[in-house]
């Protein structure tokens, strides 16, 4: 007999000595939304005021402090449901702004944005498959931090590599296209791990499914 799983088996389940709760006010989650503001802010030296050298700055706090909120919320028993939210989405914004506005101003090919945009796409799909079945979205696996930090790290090294000129323009821009292909390739490993969960929790559903 086939039956809806546990809400304890859900992806929202904590597995650590930590349970995530509904606090909003916490330091992790003002580290989080001070690196959404970071985005809008990378935008506009990137894009407007062509301001590439603070642009750079301000993309490499914003994207390798990635870790600065989980770390600090774990440390400080301050782990809580809108954090959850907060990190992955500051993730996604950085990469997908970044992406936007180097292909604009041809820092990176529009088929390397393409790749990223299409494993973004797959994932938002396999969301909403998921939320159709009352499940949320699944926990980040550290493939996908792993792909985040490389992805996060290649982008102002190749900006680097596009602000100036001679050695060192080759240099970074041979290191940021090694983090750049590498972030990519893990990118989608951690894609197809998400969508093969998803199917499973799907599965174990679905009228039919043995019990």
């Amino acid at each position: 007999m086939s039956r809806r799983p546990a809400r304890a088996e859900r992806p929202r389940a904590v597995d650590g000595a930590v349970a995530a709760t509904d606090r909003v006010l916490t330091l992790p989650n003002l580290i989080s939304f001070v690196r959404l503001l970071g985005v809008p802010l990378f935008l506009w030296l990137f894009l407007v005021v062509e301001a590439d050298v603070v642009a750079i700055v301000v993309l490499a706090v914003g994207g390798t402090s990635d870790w600065v909120d989980g770390w600090m919320a774990r440390r400080l028993g301050q782990v809580s449901r809108l954090g959850e939210l907060l990190d992955p989405l500051a993730d996604r914004l950085y990469i997908l702004a970044t992406l936007l506005a180097f292909t604009a101003r041809e820092v990176v090919p529009w088929q390397f944005t393409a790749a990223l945009l299409a494993r973004e796409l797959l994932l938002l799909g396999s969301l909403g498959v998921l939320r159709r079945y009352g499940y949320g979205p699944p926990p980040v696996h550290y493939v996908g931090k792993t792909a985040t930090f490389l992805l996060l790290a290649a982008f102002p090294v190749l900006l680097l590599a596009a602000a100036t000129t001679s050695v060192t323009a080759t240099t970074a821009a041979a290191v940021g296209w090694g983090l750049a292909w590498w972030g990519l390739v893990l990118y989608w490993v951690a894609g197809a791990m998400y969508v093969v969960q998803a199917t499973r929790l799907v599965r174990a559903v679905r009228p039919g499914a043995a019990a």
